[in-house]
């Protein structure tokens, strides 16, 4: 009977993608040619916002459409080898000459597609793949009163949230807003246009004609080695009891924020709500509370923004600072390094390791929406209080719970093809009938990590070194030799098994966590 698993387990193994990377076209134009595609969301009436939750923000598990992929499963699994794609679509036209037949024609892979809604540019993303499919669209978005759906698929990447006044660029393009077509905006217009996007509005009033909108320090193109050069560097107060917590605290906040894809610009009352509040719990014993001082201080860092304030000289009181209606958060290329979650935790990680070394990183982390860092397995579970129901003698809670769904075969097949085998230590724990062994997600299902549930992403152990390895007590270096964190020693060799190929940048992944716990971890 184990027999006929492991050949079972290897006939899908043989059909699975093991390779890392999301898959990109080789046929990309170049950045001077790059047009833009403005696709209006559409509202609620149309479902607009729900569509662009699931098939876009989300993505949607190819697995879940497989019987209508058809010819296009192929390259939609090529291009998302993780099996969740980013889709969006419009619905066919039978005029050859309006501004949607022309942006059908004429759209090519590697434009730039922006979400356009309530008066605003929403998000942009890049063409990965053009397709037309009706069954696809049909089962993934339905159809409208008059039976069509939207048949012409985009495959969608690098898709980054954000909020600018679309006024300006539709009055650039001679279009009265609101934007109500699919619209092509050839390369040459999209260069001269693409400054007015600057100016986001990110929900507050639009800036008035002849004001300054913000006060922008930071650098255009930010890279990763210079985000995170800014983090480690940050200017801070010096104090009797020591330098000042205020920034990194601010900017762990503010990550918080970019992870859980809120707007990455606050509002100064809800900064100072929120931030004030971990400053008294975590700030340096007898400082005193100002937020006002890393929110408007911080645009020194060279990744910070204010907006709504329009002279350097300004002087902030909170009293002002809610006069001007002002907000602040990280800049656009920042936030949108930190949407990568490596960089997050690279950047999570040396905020804690360079300013908080004598602080719960446990506690600070949840404080901040950034909890499940020190764990690899994530946040899976969460637990809410009834305060409504009276307590049980025993003093239990009522609680909900919301766990990652997981591919079952998939776990059958990694202890199958190992033989019950742990990797890290070479027992195989006998029962009575049979043997146990775990499947272990090398980067977690669970939120933050929001890991794949593929065989790449997966080992073989016994109990405790699943519970070691998820605690961030091991970890595997580039060279497969398994080491403890707390001090660098090797334990041993991964025991692998050719037909099982493991990823190495989930392996590289969790590394940067257990560097968080010790930054002896080689990288």
């Amino acid at each position: 009977m184990e027999m006929d698993r492991m050949v079972q387990a290897a006939d899908r193994i043989g059909k699975q993608r093991t390779g890392s990377g999301v898959g990109r076209p080789t046929d990309r134009t170049e950045e001077a040619g790059i047009q833009w595609v403005l696709q209006p969301r559409g509202g609620a009436k149309r479902r607009g916002p729900q569509h662009f939750q699931r098939s876009v923000r989300e993505g949607i598990r190819l697995d879940d459409y497989r019987h209508v992929l058809g010819d296009h499963e192929d390259e939609l699994r090529r291009i998302f080898p993780t099996g969740v794609a980013r889709l969006w679509g419009a619905t066919p036209t039978e005029e050859a000459g309006n501004a949607k037949a022309v942006a059908l024609r004429g759209r090519r892979v590697g434009d730039e597609v922006l979400f356009y809604g309530e008066k605003k540019f929403l998000a942009r993303a890049r063409i990965l793949s053009l397709l037309r499919s009706r069954p696809l669209a049909e089962a993934i978005w339905g159809v409208d009163e008059a039976g069509r759906t939207w048949e012409h698929v985009m495959a969608l990447g690098d898709v980054v949230e954000f909020e600018a006044w679309a006024e300006p660029v539709l009055t650039g393009l001679g279009i009265t807003p609101p934007l109500r077509s699919l619209t092509l905006v050839q390369a040459a217009d999209r260069l001269r246009l693409a400054g007015l996007l600057t100016e986001e509005c990110d929900g507050s009033r639009k800036p008035a004609p002849g004001t300054t909108p913000e006060v922008r320090t930071q650098a255009p193109q930010l890279g990763r080695d210079q985000l995170l050069r800014a983090l480690g560097s940050l200017n801070r107060h010096v104090q009797p009891q020591g330098r000042s917590r205020h920034k990194p605290l601010a900017l762990l906040w503010a990550i918080g924020q970019v992870a859980s894809r809120k707007s990455r610009l606050a509002p100064w009352e809800t900064f100072r709500r929120e931030v004030g509040v971990l400053l008294e719990e975590f700030g340096l014993a007898g400082s005193q509370v100002t937020p006002e001082y890393p929110f408007w201080h911080l645009r020194t860092s060279g990744v910070w923004e204010v907006h709504g304030i329009e002279h350097d000289d300004f002087k902030p009181t909170p009293a002002a600072l809610r006069s001007q209606d002002a907000r602040a958060g990280f800049g656009r290329d920042a936030a949108r390094l930190l949407t990568e979650p490596l960089t997050r935790v690279e950047a999570v990680m040396l905020l804690c390791s360079t300013y908080f070394q004598d602080t719960d990183h446990d506690e600070l982390l949840e404080r901040v929406g950034l909890g499940g860092y020190l764990n690899a397995s994530g946040q899976s579970v969460h637990a809410v209080v009834d305060k409504d129901r009276p307590k049980a003698p025993v003093g239990r809670r009522e609680v909900t719970s919301s766990r990652q769904e997981r591919d079952r075969r998939l776990a059958q097949d990694i202890k199958v093809l190992h033989r019950h085998q742990c990797q890290v230590c070479g027992i195989r724990l006998e029962t009575l009938l049979s043997h146990y062994s775990e499947a272990a997600h090398i980067r977690g299902l669970g939120s933050p990590h929001d890991g794949p549930d593929e065989l790449a992403n997966l080992l073989c152990l016994c109990p405790n070194h699943h519970i070691q390895f998820d605690r961030l007590a091991i970890y595997i270096d580039e060279n497969w030799q398994i080491r403890r964190t707390r001090d660098n020693e090797v334990l041993g060799e991964l025991i692998r098994n050719p037909e099982h190929a493991i990823d190495a940048d989930y392996l590289a992944y969790h590394r940067h966590l257990c560097r968080m716990a010790s930054p002896t971890v080689r990288s």
